[in-house]
C-alpha cells in the first residue's frame, strides 16, 4: 500500500462539515483546540478504555485500524461490535463516539459509513447499519448505510481527494457552525480568509 495514495478516514467528515476547515487541517495542518475539542478527545479516552463491558455473543474491538481500497481511506474505529450470527460467524457493527448531541447535517454518518465500507471490504461481508453513539444525550442513534448513504459517502471521498490532489484550500464561508469551531481565529470566516501561513506571519512580525 501507497500510504500517499490514501487519505485519513477522519477528513470526510470535516469536508462534509465544512470544506474550509478540511482544508486548513489537512492541507494547512492547522489545529487549535477549545472546550468541545477537548470534550471530544477524553470521550475518545474513555472509549478507548480496555475496560469495557463483555456481552452474551457479541466481541468488542476498540480503536480498530481499518481501510477502504475503494475510497482510498484510512484510519481507525472508535469501536466495532462483532455481533455473532451463528455458532462460527459474526457480522461487525461500527459505533462512532461524539460529544455533544446529534447534527442536522450529513458528516457523522457518511464518516460511520466510511467506516462500513472499510470493514466490508476487511471481512469480506455486508454490513447494514452501525451506530453514532452522543455523549450530551448518552445514547446511541442506528444509522442504516442504505444505496442513498453509501451513494453520497463515495462522492464526499472523491471530492476530498480532489481537494488534496489540488491543494485547494476552499474559501471561508460565515455561519451557524463556525459559532464554536476552533480554527475560527485562523479561518477568518467574517472576511475573506487568509492561508495558515500568511496568519502566521503577520503575527509574526506584531511579535
Amino acid at each position: 500500500m501507497n500510504n500517499t495514495d490514501y487519505l485519513m478516514l477522519s477528513g470526510i467528515q470535516h469536508f462534509v462539515f465544512c470544506k474550509r476547515q478540511c482544508g486548513l487541517i489537512h492541507l494547512e495542518q492547522a489545529w487549535n483546540e477549545n472546550t468541545l475539542t477537548l470534550e471530544g478527545q477524553a470521550l475518545h479516552e474513555r472509549v478507548d478504555n480496555p475496560e469495557a463491558e463483555n456481552r452474551p455473543n457479541i466481541k468488542i474491538e476498540r480503536s480498530l485500524s481499518i481501510k477502504s481500497e475503494r475510497l482510498k481511506l484510512f484510519g481507525r474505529a472508535d469501536l466495532v461490535e462483532f455481533h455473532k450470527i451463528d455458532k462460527q460467524n459474526y457480522k461487525p457493527f461500527p459505533v462512532e463516539y461524539k460529544r455533544g448531541k446529534p447534527k442536522q447535517g450529513l458528516e457523522d454518518k457518511i464518516q460511520l459509513c466510511a467506516q462500513a465500507f472499510c470493514l466490508e471490504e476487511t471481512f469480506d461481508c455486508e454490513i447494514v447499519k452501525g451506530a453514532l453513539f452522543y455523549g450530551k444525550e448518552k445514547r446511541r442513534q442506528e444509522v442504516e448505510f442504505n444505496t442513498e448513504l453509501r451513494a453520497q459517502t463515495i462522492k464526499a471521498a472523491e471530492g476530498f481527494h480532489e481537494m488534496m490532489k489540488n491543494n485547494f484550500l476552499p474559501p471561508s464561508e460565515f455561519g451557524p457552525k463556525c459559532k464554536n469551531c476552533s480554527l475560527i481565529e485562523i479561518c477568518l470566516p467574517e472576511s475573506e480568509g487568509i492561508k495558515i501561513e500568511e496568519y502566521l506571519n503577520s503575527h509574526d512580525s506584531i511579535l
